[in-house]
């Protein structure tokens, strides 16, 4: 058999079953409020994490329409695990680190687990080794499965480019206090951290968003649309679910009522199909986005600032065309979706939770007409 193909159809294997599992599973995430060890593990066999690392360090090298389908199809079973599966982008920005911490890092471990917090940013000291980190973080999502957390921290009487800085440190040197409590991505984990004066050396800090200090491609590619790209596709997969959901039980399932299956209404047929229309136009318009993007990063040329605001615009979109068609598929199902647990219910609000953070809120369509009229933005945007 051709090895290519056998390599394939093996990953193939191992993702199905990975998928198969946390769909008959999302209900126990839920109640631990994260993903368990022996998911983190499938999915590191899945290839989330090294995705992105290069090759010479025992990564994939995936492109980022490559890592962004993985975590769609990922979101079609458990929204959670496909969120936090999505921080397999951190070996992007963590090439921010020195060259030598990055290697330190992947080369011992390709498949390692990165979380970070970065907001509000703690003051640290400087002090004789490095900087001295003490506070609290919220929204750590994947802390639970990591062996590394960032935290983001400015350093006192130190200068700053706009752009936070993130201590890097083991899990061990973290504490994290469980309070995620949620009714969107409830199983991410994004619990705080706490971290008690810990001496963090310089050469493990970084500045999220700074030049990488890799040459490969993806490492030319905009590291902060890429961040807000793996997190909008989650929507993406999520609608899709609650989608599959309506073609499943649209077609011959009886109203209580008496009334025809919600297939054979007028109203619903017509919904559905908005649905859709909203759903294909949004994933066109990611992907595409994306694949230019790629395409310009790969021929070496660099980037429009229009180019830039695409990514990050389509990622909105993306966003918020999972939240619009999760809803239209709640309200599709009828008043059975009002049932604690039904799975379209937990795609709108996994969705919305999506929808909701900070790299593709609200906020973020002002930004990028702002930046497409040349008007100032928020640091770090596109």
């Amino acid at each position: 058999m051709n090895k290519v193909f056998d390599t394939a159809a093996a990953q193939e294997a191992v993702l199905t079953d990975l998928l198969e599992d946390v769909r008959a599973r999302r209900d126990e995430f839920e109640k631990l409020t994260y993903v368990p060890p022996d998911v983190i593990a499938k999915l590191k066999a899945a290839g989330a994490y090294r995705a992105f690392v290069p090759r010479e360090l025992g990564g994939d090298a995936k492109s980022p329409a490559e890592f962004c389908r993985l975590i769609e199809r990922l979101a079609e079973a458990d929204a959670s695990t496909a969120w936090v599966a999505s921080f397999g982008v951190s070996a992007v920005y963590l090439a921010a680190l020195p060259a030598s911490t990055y290697r330190a890092i992947y080369g011992a471990d390709p498949d390692t687990v990165f979380a970070g917090a970065i907001f509000p940013p703690q003051t640290a000291r400087e002090v004789a080794g490095g900087f001295e980190v003490q506070g609290r973080w919220p929204y750590c999502s994947g802390c639970m499965g990591a062996s590394l957390i960032g935290a983001g921290i400015r350093v006192e009487g130190g200068t700053s480019s706009g752009l936070p800085r993130m201590a890097v440190m083991p899990r061990e040197k973290v504490s994290i206090k469980h309070t995620w409590d949620t009714i969107g991505l409830a199983a991410t984990g994004s619990h705080d951290v706490v971290v008690d004066n810990v001496v963090v050396p310089e050469e493990w800090t970084f500045i999220r968003g700074g030049k990488p200090h890799r040459e490969e491609p993806v490492f030319r590619y905009p590291s902060m649309a890429l961040a807000a790209q793996v997190l909008a596709v989650v929507g993406l997969g999520t609608a899709r679910d609650a989608l599959n959901w309506i073609h499943r039980e649209a077609r011959d399932k009886p109203a209580i009522t008496g009334a025809p299956p919600i297939g054979a209404r007028p109203y619903i047929q017509a919904e559905l199909a908005r649905a859709e229309a909203r759903l294909y136009a949004a994933r066109s318009f990611f992907y595409g986005a994306m694949e230019e993007a790629w395409e310009q990063v790969l021929a070496g040329r660099p980037l429009e600032q229009d180019c830039h605001v695409r990514l990050r615009l389509s990622a909105t979109d993306a966003a918020a065309a999972g939240a619009d068609v999760t809803r239209m598929a709640f309200v599709m199902a009828g008043t059975e979706a009002i049932r604690r647990g039904h799975p379209v219910q937990r795609c709108m609000l996994d969705a919305a939770a999506v929808a909701q953070h900070a790299f593709l809120g609200q906020g973020t369509w002002t930004s990028a007409g702002a930046a497409l009229l040349g008007q100032p933005t928020f640091p770090g945007y596109p």
